[in-house]
């Protein structure tokens, strides 16, 4: 990010911001609730439009209109409130982020079942999301991203209503991606403890 600004009104959430995230690092960004940094990561993953600045993915400058524009850009973003159909698999949650059209399910799950071996995840691609405690549901949002292409992951909160196993299985997790050159994570968090971790 170069000299992003983005105001809501009369509220001025970022003033500018400028950022640089090294390919294949973790990058925390830490800041009290309401501090604007979920505002930030959200230009970057497509929801918002900057008022001012520019973004760049390498050394090109780059528009991100829309969260289909941050994937094909490889970006990916994992919010603190999940965006899952709880009456539905995981692989049918995978199969319906890839948006309109049919698929083929098999494939889906063989490619789901890949990612889920590459980076270590126990995660039961056959379980529905409601039978599912919530580190597993972060880590489906995980692995949805990741069958999409994204290469750079923000997390934000990713811990936020986890017990203390929760937040060290999904923390673990974060971990065995950066082992995986080339993933870039940026973890958005209010807490030192999990920044440290």
């Amino acid at each position: 990010l170069q000299h992003v600004t983005k105001t809501f009104g009369p509220v001025v959430a970022n003033k500018d911001v400028s950022l640089s995230v090294r390919r294949g690092e973790i990058l925390a960004l830490l800041g009290e609730n309401g501090s604007g940094k979920t505002t930030l990561m959200n230009m970057i993953a497509g929801i918002y439009y900057p008022d001012e600045g520019e973004i760049y993915v390498g050394d090109k400058a780059v528009t991100i209109r829309s969260p289909r524009d941050a994937l094909d850009l490889g970006i990916g973003m994992i919010h603190q409130h999940f965006k899952l159909v709880d009456v539905f698999t995981a692989t049918e949650n995978i199969a319906l982020s890839m948006g309109g059209g049919r698929f083929d399910l098999k494939k889906v799950h063989e490619k789901a079942r890949a990612i889920c071996e590459k980076y270590q995840f126990a995660l039961d691609l056959d379980q529905k999301v409601y039978e599912m405690s919530v580190s597993q549901k972060q880590t489906l949002e995980i692995v949805k991203v990741l069958y999409r292409g994204a290469d750079i992951l923000i997390l934000d909160e990713p811990t936020a209503g986890l017990d203390p196993k929760g937040r060290d299985d999904i923390l673990d997790q974060i971990a065995e991606l950066h082992k995986v050159r080339g993933i870039t994570i940026v973890l958005v968090s209010h807490s030192m403890e999990d920044i440290a971790k």
